[in-house]
């Protein structure tokens, strides 16, 4: 076995998010003891928003007209993929009910959460197609009662487009709030909207730090990082493509890693040779944000065979997994951990961040060797029942109330006893 790495990243600094997560503490502490009126105040110190916090049926729908055809014709396109995606998702999720033993009926039901809060990022860029991924997927999902948040732009608050999304999602509530504010006020249910029980949507640094702390008292959909990319590569692969691949999603921003595992040196070393060209030509400050990421994020690896390519992958567990290589079908029976992958030259991680259907929120950070995406299952509960007729009762009375006494509880087993049946004389 020959791994060689043509270029690694350096470790990241232990304390890179302590200051983060003292900041939300004291803003989550704070928002819990004020309520609405501290999250008023963050909006205006962070945000510089002063207007109204629920965007009114009139504003929504002022937002949506103003968005031209086209581009609402793109959202709908994009809407149509995901709803249909997410449909055909639902429809995997069974319920049964089984006779385990003769008299003792155990079942399973499928029951969404009542009320879920979606995070649309909207910085830096603005983020429409997580509108979409996030409140179509809970809508399909079943969810009663959703509320979207997304940051605000001085004087104009959401961009219209993302609230087109939002609205053709089927958003219930919309709160003209972002960062940790808007995470609070939705798991508080602050400005009439009702507490969720799960947050869901990516976000930055602060944004996943705030879910991270709420985590118990309410679901979220996982623990978020920066997002990171992995192309596996053979000597079919073009290196323009495999390049563009790597830079569209360093632009994210400069903490994300995008890998390339390649069996083909030649290939390797043109894929190196062009990539900082290409960071250079995009426009500012996504050029900046490609840039450092892969100077500092990026690595190539040289492996000898695909297996060795298969074997490295898995271990990363990376959040988007493309392959552009030879024989398709055994890269798709053979990988195990990724959040989402991309078979060949002709999909692209960019169709599923924005248009194909499968949902964009990820796992990250390696969490893909243990957990998926966001899906209509985020959004559900699987619960269990159970019924007993006399008999199969008595049967279970009399090997519970054994077992509970060898653990040592006996509560249990005198509970299990009440239930068996009168000896016959």
């Amino acid at each position: 076995m020959a791994i060689t790495y043509l270029k690694k990243a350096g470790p990241r600094p232990v304390s890179e998010g302590s200051d983060i997560r003292d900041i939300v503490q004291i803003m989550l502490t704070n928002i819990e003891r004020e309520g609405e009126d501290a999250v008023l105040r963050y909006a205006e110190q962070l945000d510089g928003w002063t207007g109204d916090i629920v965007l009114s049926d009139t504003e929504r729908k002022a937002a949506c007209a103003r968005v031209p055809q086209d581009l609402k014709d793109d959202i709908q396109f994009a809407h149509a993929n995901i709803r249909r995606f997410a449909q055909a998702q639902l429809a995997t999720i069974g319920e049964f009910e089984i006779e385990v033993r003769p008299g003792l009926i155990a079942g399973q039901k499928q029951i969404p959460v009542s009320s879920a809060g979606c995070y649309v990022p909207g910085g830096r860029y603005s983020h429409i197609a997580s509108a979409l991924m996030t409140i179509t997927t809970a809508k399909v999902a079943g969810v009663a009662n959703i509320t979207a948040v997304s940051p605000t732009r001085p004087e104009t608050g959401i961009p219209d487009a993302i609230v087109y999304a939002m609205d053709l999602s089927g958003a219930d509530v919309i709160l003209n709030l972002g960062g940790v504010q808007g995470i609070a006020a939705m798991a508080q249910g602050l400005f009439g909207a009702k507490p969720v029980d799960i947050l869901v949507g990516p976000g930055n640094s602060f944004v996943a730090e705030a879910k991270r702390l709420l985590f118990g008292k309410v679901g979220i959909d996982m623990f978020a990082g920066p997002t990171d990319s992995l192309v596996i590569a053979d000597h079919t692969a073009s290196a323009e493509t495999v390049a563009w691949d790597l830079v569209s999603q360093a632009e994210h921003g400069v903490d994300s890693p995008v890998w390339l595992v390649c069996t083909d040196r030649t290939l390797a070393d043109e894929v190196m040779a062009r990539l900082p060209r290409l960071c250079d030509g995009l426009p500012e400050p996504n050029a900046m944000a490609a840039r450092t990421a892969w100077a500092e994020r990026g690595e190539v690896i040289l492996c000898d065979t695909r297996e060795e390519a298969a074997q490295v992958s898995d271990s990363y567990g990376p959040e988007h997994l493309q392959v552009q290589a030879g024989d398709l079908d055994w890269w798709l029976g053979r990988l195990s951990a990724y959040g989402s992958l991309f078979l060949g030259a002709e999909t692209t991680v960019s169709f599923g961040d924005k248009t194909s259907g499968p949902n964009h929120v990820l796992p990250t950070n390696g969490a893909a060797r243990y957990t998926g995406g966001l899906s209509v299952h985020k959004f559900t509960k699987t619960v269990t029942y159970q019924r007993c007729t006399p008999q199969a009762s008595h049967d279970l009375a009399v090997r519970t109330a054994k077992i509970s006494r060898i653990e040592g509880m006996e509560g249990h087993a005198r509970a299990a006893e009440l239930r068996l049946l009168p000896m016959s004389s």
